[in-house]
């Protein structure tokens, strides 16, 4: 299936959340959507490369940029940021004006400090009130590994799962961690992508995921392989 095939919605607001590829998801989304689309954040996120960044734009900037090239990302210097390359946050323009300039509007709304797994604070994930459809997103990389090398925010994950911080992230019990965080409203996800999947053996470990998700009582979604490859299927 092709990334867009993920989509449940014909237009809007569509939020990207959790960890292991959501700038990744966002971009490939964005580039192989055929309509106009605007790329920004409600948490923090670094400017993508390959289109136009537009700063504080007002909706006249906005609706021109969009006549000359597709793919736009809008948003807020962050404090301390600088260059082209640094960090923005939300954009001055609501979500729902983004909406009505542009056929889609992506919002990576969850910051991860580049981990393959998250666990998510009180105040997170940022979903828009806007966002019609949230996918989520987790890196196949982190299924092996340690819980406190891989999962940001890992005491988190220690405290509502009974691990500890030396035990390895399963695919198992890292899907409990997700059902138990869908169960308490913590994450609302729609669908579930896991990336970094990029062979037969990361294929497995996402389709255990889905499984002890499934036997958990979470019936959401589950895609796995490669977004940059725009190769996905379910599990």
């Amino acid at each position: 299936m092709n990334l867009a095939d993920l989509l449940r919605t014909d237009s809007g607001v569509l939020s990207v959340v959790g960890s292991g590829g959501k700038s990744t998801l966002v971009n490939e989304l964005a580039r192989e959507l055929g309509c106009t689309v605007v790329i920004a954040t409600s948490t923090h996120m670094l400017a993508p490369e390959g289109c136009p960044l537009l700063l504080d734009p007002t909706e006249l900037d906005l609706e021109q940029a969009l006549w000359y090239t597709r793919v736009v990302c809008v948003g807020t210097r962050a404090p301390g940021a600088e260059g082209d390359a640094g960090k923005l946050c939300a954009p001055s323009l609501g979500f729902g004006t983004l909406a009505v300039l542009a056929d889609r509007v992506l919002v990576e709304a969850d910051g991860a400090r580049r981990l393959p797994h998250k666990a998510h604070a009180a105040h997170e994930p940022v979903v828009p009130a806007e966002s019609s459809q949230t996918i989520q997103v987790v890196g196949a990389s982190g299924f092996g590994g340690r819980v406190g090398e891989v999962v940001h925010r890992p005491e988190l994950m220690c405290a509502a799962v009974g691990c500890s911080a030396s035990d390895e992230c399963t695919p198992e019990l890292y899907a409990r961690f997700v059902a138990n965080e869908h169960a308490a409203g913590v994450v609302r996800a729609d669908d579930i992508v896991v990336n970094q999947a990029d062979d037969q053996a990361g294929i497995e470990l996402a389709a255990r995921f889905a499984a002890e998700l499934r036997v958990c009582g979470d019936e959401t979604p589950v895609a796995a392989g490669s977004v940059r490859e725009h190769r996905l299927e379910l599990v």
